[in-house]
């Protein structure tokens, strides 16, 4: 990737998180990243190219946050490190996830697919420790992982550290 390329991305990035995709256009990711709007035609062909270079790196960040916990053969440590996931985001990433979140409401073929690797690592953890419905513990805990993220980056979290104790220890982890 470019250096122009690295801004337009960023700039849409910042943008779309700001003020939404619907209500971000070309013309002023353009005039942040310092290039002209044509340059974005180039590289990403429309509007929605731009959108989807950016959906595809949150899905590429995602895919790197939980590598290491569908690759985990210890059934309590996939669950842990589920649940630990979004306390270990740092704070200058926030801007990024948000946009992933607000992207998931705003857009209608978001991919909700990228889900089914922690779906299958939770399942096979809660059967290898002979939970009565494996499934919908894992499901459970993807939605509280969901809960936690979205109250995390609302800043709606008084003490981030206590919430993931407290979550540790209702699983016994």
């Amino acid at each position: 990737m470019t250096v122009k390329q690295e801004k337009i991305l960023q700039s849409a990035l910042q943008l779309f998180a700001l003020e939404g995709y619907h209500a971000t256009s070309t013309s002023k990711v353009a005039k942040q990243a310092g290039v002209s709007e044509g340059l974005i035609f180039k590289h990403y062909t429309s509007k929605e190219g731009l959108l989807n270079a950016v959906v595809e790196e949150g899905e590429k960040r995602f895919k790197n946050l939980y590598a290491e916990i569908v690759l985990e053969d210890k059934p309590r440590q996939v669950i842990k490190k589920t649940l630990e996931l979004p306390f270990i985001v740092p704070e200058e990433e926030y801007g990024f996830w948000k946009l992933q979140f607000k992207l998931k409401w705003e857009l209608k073929d978001y991919n909700t697919q990228k889900m089914q690797p922690m779906m299958f690592a939770l399942s096979n953890a809660f059967k290898n420790l002979e939970y009565d419905n494996p499934e919908l513990e894992a499901e459970l805990v993807l939605h509280i992982l969901d809960g936690v993220a979205s109250a995390i980056l609302k800043d709606m979290v008084t003490d981030k550290e206590e919430l993931r104790n407290f979550i540790l220890t209702k699983y016994k982890l």
